[in-house]
Formats: structure tokens, sequence, C-alpha cells
């Protein structure tokens, strides 16, 4: 083959891969293209605890000061919730509830216990101020929280962090999880729990 027939060759092949180079792209390419991945959904942290396992121990002082634990309770029914922080919006909305039915709910063979990583003096003004007639737990080192596993990611307007999970436990007369409510639905807190 001559010079310039070579010359020519390469030239006619050059001339074939133009479509591909200014960007005609194959068939499969083009479906991924369209095709592009979107992001998993946000999950907030739940529980790892279950139905039927031994309450998780917790002890420590009340809005007055005082000591007390899971063991006050041995014998009877205990709706134990864990909020976010006092004088909240919806954690007050959930606990006014609980105050509001709490005769009902003790003629059903309830107690009732509230915990936070609030302060005693916190957990007092909060008391004395939506007159709560039960327990809150000032749990400030957290070993009641991260026991029930209720410490994790969440997401709240759309920022992600790490604080405590709403999350109610129904602890039967022998100390075991009889149910866990994880999707609390704070105006009808009670409702939820007697219908359980």
């Amino acid at each position: 083959m001559t010079k310039v027939k070579k010359e020519t060759a390469k030239k006619a092949a050059a001339q074939k891969k133009i479509p591909i180079a200014i960007g005609i792209t194959s068939k499969p390419a083009a479906k991924l293209a369209g095709k592009e991945k979107k992001a998993a959904p946000f999950k907030a942290h739940t529980t790892g605890l279950k139905e039927g396992l031994k309450a998780p121990d917790f002890k420590g002082l009340n809005q007055d000061g005082k000591e007390f634990g899971l063991k006050d309770y041995a014998g009877k029914r205990l709706i134990l919730f864990f909020y976010p922080e006092d004088d909240t919006t919806t954690c007050t909305i959930e606990a006014c509830n609980l105050r509001d039915n709490f005769s009902t709910l003790k003629k059903d063979g309830y107690e009732i216990v509230g915990v936070s990583a609030d302060s005693v003096a916190k957990h007092k003004k909060y008391t004395d101020k939506y007159k709560l007639n039960f327990n809150l737990l000032a749990d400030t080192d957290m070993k009641a929280i991260k026991a029930y596993d209720v410490w994790g990611i969440k997401q709240l307007f759309g920022k992600i962090y790490d604080g405590i999970i709403r999350t109610t436990f129904i602890i039967d007369e022998q100390g075991k999880i009889k149910h866990i409510i994880r999707a609390v639905k704070s105006s009808t807190h009670a409702d939820q729990i007697r219908n359980l």
C-alpha cells in the first residue's frame, strides 16, 4: 500500500469515529444517564430492644430529689416514656396527655415514669408548671437512656443530629417489656397505650 493510500485509509477510519466523539451515545449509556441514583431516605435510630426481653434496670433521682428505680414498680404495669427535653412543645403535649389520663390509666393498672437527660431542678420546675402527677427520672448521666437504646441519630426540620428518640416502653408485672411504641402520638398517647 502506497503512502498516499495509507493516509487516505487513516482519514476514512478517523471520519467513521467522529459521530461517537461528538456525543452520540449507545442505547445502554443513554438509559443509564436517565436513571440517576436517588439518595436513600433518612432513617432515624430506633431501639434495638425487643418485646419479651427483661426490662433494663434503672435508678436515679426524681423531680423532688428522691431516689427511685424500676424495682419500685415490681408487680405493676409501668409506662416508661423517654422524651427529648422538658418544657418543649411536643414533649409537653405528650406529658400533659398522660397527666390528664393518669386516673384512667391507673384504673387499668398502670404507673408512669418519664425519662429525659434534664436535671432534678429542671424536672421540678417542669412538674410544678404543668402539675405533672408522676415521677420524672433525671437521667443526667444517660445510663437509662443508653440501657434502653433510645439515643441516636434523628432529624428535625431537616437538621440531622444525635439525641433522645421519643419512645415508650410498656413493662409488665414481671419486669418484661410487653410493648414498645416507636411512633409515639403525643396528643393521644394515653389512647395509644390503652389500645395496645
